[in-house]
């Protein structure tokens, strides 16, 4: 099967436009459609910015616009999106592994390429990488033709105590909060065990192998795990 090319999709589309479907792809994570104004803030444009990208992709058949709603992509625009983020992913974890580039370094530098690069290129990438199925932070890669784990984790704030889980995967969007992370030695495939949880949004303690660490709540909150 041959490899889907970023130009195949319709009316040859922009770094930008493509950011929009990203976007709107995690958006839509939620349940809801997209809203206008979520979108603008994640890209930080004017909402009025936002509404004229939407009609446009709406035209190529890639959203549907739901009014006082939002967007939802289309099967069309849900590829897009999805090949995107395969771009980001594998590129992250080829800057990490084949670069020695640290996991707090790579996002930022993955955006800016992952519009640049050649299909052929990330492939090339993929395969060197032998097709990892996650990026640094345990992200799933989407696959070429678009499948990709899509199961709702439960976040470290949502464990009680007593409970043992495998952390899986974490927010990547702050450096310095995956250097923090890093610090207290939270990163994909260690267990952890809640051994108390401060009231009123206190902090967490946990025991990672024989260490004992506290974290707050909003950092529990954004590092998601499952069962052992």
């Amino acid at each position: 099967m041959a490899t889907p090319s970023r130009r195949d999709t319709p009316g040859a589309l922009t770094g930008q436009a493509e950011d929009y479907l990203k976007v709107i792809y995690h958006l839509e994570r939620s349940g809801e459609a997209a809203a206008t104004s979520d979108i603008a803030a994640e890209l930080g444009v004017a909402p009025a910015s936002v509404s004229g990208m939407l009609q446009r992709l709406a035209r190529l058949g890639l959203v549907r616009v739901e009014r006082y709603r939002g967007a939802r992509l289309a099967p069309p625009g849900r590829h897009v999106a999805l090949q995107l983020i395969r771009r980001h992913r594998i590129i992250e974890s080829f800057l990490a592994t084949k670069l020695g580039y640290s996991w707090d370094d790579v996002h930022d530098e993955a955006e800016r390429l992952e519009h640049a690069a050649s299909t052929e290129l990330i492939e090339r990438m993929a395969e060197s990488l032998g097709h990892p199925t996650a990026d640094p932070h345990g992200a799933p890669i989407p696959t070429v033709e678009g499948r990709v784990d899509e199961r709702s984790l439960r976040s470290i704030a949502e464990m009680t105590v007593r409970e043992t889980a495998r952390v899986v995967r974490m927010s990547d969007r702050d450096p310095a909060f995956l250097r923090y992370l890093a610090g207290v030695g939270l990163t994909p495939g260690v267990e952890v065990t809640i051994v108390a949880i401060a009231p009123f949004d206190g902090p967490v303690e946990l025991r990672i192998a024989r260490k004992r660490v506290s974290i707050g709540a909003a950092a529990a909150g954004q590092v998601f795990i499952e069962p052992v």
